[in-house]
């Protein structure tokens, strides 16, 4: 039996307006490979470190798999062009203990 996985990401983006395309495309693609969003840029504490993501993004995934599937997608490949030029990330999969 997998265990979930999550993307971790750390969203950075110089044009908030031109990320709405994205955020569309990638809604679709979570959706269609089973994940589902877990954190998209509430607030924050930092209790320890220097760590300060613009905006932070957790997505669940059923499996690491799965996870890498949506990755990989041609759905997810559309939404990462459509954000090119405009954002970078910092993206980790973890998988669940």
């Amino acid at each position: 039996m997998s265990k979930p996985a999550y993307l971790i990401v750390d969203a950075k983006s110089s044009d908030p307006q031109a990320m709405q395309r994205y955020r569309e495309l990638a809604q679709v693609a979570v959706a269609q490979y089973g994940g589902r969003y877990v954190v998209r840029g509430g607030e924050y504490q930092v209790l320890e470190g220097d760590w300060r993501p613009q905006r932070l993004v957790v997505v669940e995934f059923p499996s690491p798999e799965q996870a890498r599937g949506f990755y990989d997608s041609p759905e997810y490949l559309a939404a990462r062009a459509a954000r090119a030029g405009v954002s970078s990330f910092d993206m980790l999969l973890v998988e669940a203990c």
